[in-house]
């Protein structure tokens, strides 16, 4: 089976860095990250400076140092995936998912991720439990079953 193990090049869009600006419950990200990260946010404050912020770099960054809202734990995929669909209502993205196919999708990268990918480190030798991964297949999942039900 064929599987796309990195979320660069050509397969960027991918990524929740990958710049399309989405608009969710009225407020627009430029991001997915943005979206993600400002989610985090416990206060107004918080979420409008993450989600303001100029790059997805500096949207983990944020969101990795505001106090984070106390059920993040137990939320945190919901937010993920609700974003994400968001992303891929957009026919341009939708098409791109669905140009994979059955290709099984894996975040593979070297900056130690393994909930959200698989880190392929030499200290981690490719663990992770490759949740965005495990998303993104769904949705794909779930937008092929819809245009098979039209």
């Amino acid at each position: 089976m064929r599987m796309i193990d990195n979320f660069r090049y050509d397969y960027f869009f991918l990524s929740n860095f990958f710049p399309h600006t989405m608009v969710v419950d009225d407020k627009t990200f430029i991001t997915n990250e943005h979206f993600f990260q400002a989610s985090k946010a416990q206060t107004t404050d918080d979420f409008e400076a993450v989600r303001n912020t100029s790059t997805p770099r500096d949207s983990k960054h944020m969101g990795r140092v505001i106090p984070v809202r106390l059920d993040w734990e137990m939320i945190k995929q919901d937010i993920m995936l609700k974003g994400l669909r968001v992303k891929f209502s957009d026919p341009v993205l939708l098409a791109k998912l669905l140009a994979t196919e059955d290709a099984t999708l894996v975040e593979g990268n070297t900056w130690h991720d393994q909930y959200w990918g698989r880190c392929d480190c030499t200290k981690h030798g490719g663990e992770g439990e490759n949740w965005l991964g495990r998303m993104l297949m769904q949705i794909r999942d779930e937008l092929r079953a819809a245009r098979w039900s039209h």
